[in-house]
């Protein structure tokens, strides 16, 4: 078995009781094929970089999942077929991946270049979480 990752986005004029019955069909084909739904992310509404099928924004929902590939192709078959859905990409999670996270480790740690890593005014902080003196001294105007 294989982990995967699904996100999928929806019409945003979608009913929430057909987008849970998408998300709930999903999670049953999962389990019918002998797969294990994992987790269900729900990012709500955003705004699209580009208009897609004339529209500005959609609902976004990311299940992460372990099966085998005919559980993917399964997948594929159901949310092409669902109305509701305005575009899905279902990605495998790397082994390596999916160990750090099976582990404990991983999206929930902002990386180094996270916002967790900015200070006051977008500049890079230290590990206080203070502006470092270099980066205060550059935005300083110069006394003259």
């Amino acid at each position: 078995m294989r982990p995967y990752e699904v996100m999928v986005i929806f019409d945003v004029g979608a009913e929430p009781p057909a987008i849970q019955a998408v998300v709930d069909r999903l999670l049953e084909t999962v389990r019918a094929s002998d797969g294990v739904p994992g987790h269900v992310d729900r990012w709500g509404r955003r705004p699209f970089a580009y208009e897609l099928r004339h529209r500005r924004e959609g609902y976004y929902v990311v299940v992460e999942l372990t099966g085998e590939p005919r559980t993917v192709a399964e997948i594929d078959r159901l949310l092409s077929l669902a109305d509701e859905v305005l575009r899905f990409k279902v990605v495998r999670i790397p082994d390596k991946v999916a160990a750090r996270l099976a582990s404990g480790g991983g999206r929930a740690r902002q990386g180094a270049r996270g916002p967790a890593s900015r200070g006051p005014g977008g500049r890079a902080a230290t590990s206080e979480g203070a502006p470092s003196e270099a980066a205060a001294d550059a935005a300083a105007p110069a006394a003259g």
